[in-house]
């Protein structure tokens, strides 16, 4: 155990002895390169020229008449690569080149840090292996196949629950092994430091172009800020342009699963205390002996029985607050969404969605509230028809 990397009492880094030295030399490398003129500048063209970014903050009129209220979106979902992960991969991906490693490795839960990190190993021809539950792959099959086509080799986990803590689990036992050549490129602001920090600082332009825009189409903050949060590396990368903002609710939103009393969720804020899991002291989702409870959501990227330290910090001084929405509210608000807006939200952005649908009649109309809509639920269409099979 090592006392860098704290949110206060979360974070550091508990690993095995053989991870020390590659963590510190990544923290070395990050503080190193992070504001170089020529990392900052290259990083600043691929962004605009291979991600697209800015995104941008769209009024979804419909959507916020049903519910009484203004919502914007930051479409991150516009993104190449269909999320916001690719402001990490491209970030993290040139911090390996730049370390002169010359292979990736990543986890993926939804399959869009995985996609993220296999384009972005295309892109700078690195050898890419990607670690994914086998629960996971079946049910988000279209994104294994993208994987693959971007010359990835997907590796299935079958152990315990086979979702994205045993992808972690594996991704960690590999890199152990493979340290010299091989850079982890982390896909949440969880696990060891400098993970959370690095990750926080790739993701946080999503918070700085959103903050921006707000004033120049507003003229002032939004109310409130809400993000999906199952790692938090969409949560905390909006959530940072607006923390010193004392005026602007921030609003994380969990998964609720079934249902919070059932105990099958993956509301670790929400339901969780704190515990160790994945290098990292933060609110985890375990049982009266330590062991870590399985978790379940209908959204595969927010099926993870912890959470980013911040977040935890964040929630204890009360500056944010955290929620959990079910998976019947979630298909139902994805289905609005689709038929309001023409906009297909991943899933776990419409956690985010549904809670301000729970919301209708309950906040003035001047209120204003800002969505991340950190992907698109292409990937979801055959979840969505499994649950809510279309009617003709």
């Amino acid at each position: 155990m090592k006392y860098k990397g704290r949110f206060g009492d979360y974070g550091g880094f508990y690993v095995p002895e053989v991870l020390i030295p590659a963590l510190e030399e990544l923290e070395k490398a990050f503080y190193q390169f992070y504001k170089d003129k020529g990392f900052v500048n290259e990083l600043s063209r691929l962004m605009a020229d291979y991600a697209g970014r800015p995104t941008p903050l769209y009024h979804a009129k419909r959507f916020s008449e049903y519910v009484g209220f203004n919502v914007y979106l930051k479409r991150e979902d516009l993104l190449h690569g269909g999320a916001h992960k690719v402001n990490n991969t491209l970030g993290q991906g040139l911090l390996a080149k730049y370390m002169g490693k010359t292979k990736l490795i990543a986890e993926t839960g939804a399959g869009q840090h995985g996609l993220a990190t296999a384009m972005i190993g295309a892109l700078f021809g690195m050898e890419t292996k990607i670690f994914m539950g086998a629960t996971d792959v079946e049910r988000q099959s279209v994104n294994v196949h993208k994987m693959k086509l971007c010359g990835a080799q997907v590796i299935s986990v079958k152990g315990g629950t086979s979702t994205l803590k045993d992808a972690i689990n594996d991704a960690l036992r590999y890199w152990t092994a493979n340290v010299t050549d091989t850079f982890y490129l982390f896909g949440t602001a969880a696990g060891p430091h400098p993970y959370p920090t690095i990750v926080k600082h790739f993701q946080s332009c999503i918070g700085k172009e959103a903050r921006r825009q707000c004033l120049a189409k507003l003229g002032r903050l939004p109310d409130m800020v809400l993000a999906c949060v199952g790692g938090g590396s969409n949560a905390i990368g909006i959530f940072s342009g607006f923390l010193d903002d004392k005026g602007v609710r921030l609003i994380g939103v969990e998964a609720g699963g079934r249902s919070l009393s059932s105990g099958r969720h993956a509301a670790s804020i929400s339901a969780g205390k704190p515990g160790i899991l994945h290098g990292a002291k933060a609110y985890l989702l375990q049982n009266a002996e330590g062991q870590v409870n399985d978790t379940e959501s209908v959204s595969a990227g927010l099926d993870y029985p912890s959470v980013g330290p911040e977040h935890c910090y964040l929630s204890d001084i009360g500056r944010a607050t955290y929620v959990a929405v079910e998976d019947k509210d979630v298909l139902d608000t994805f289905e609005l969404m689709c038929k309001m807006e023409g906009i297909l939200p991943a899933l776990e952005s419409t956690h985010a969605l549904a809670y301000l649908v729970k919301q209708k009649g309950k906040l003035p109309a001047k209120t204003i509230a800002v969505v991340n809509l950190s992907g698109r639920g292409d990937k979801d269409v055959g979840i969505v028809e499994k649950f809510r099979p279309v009617k003709d």
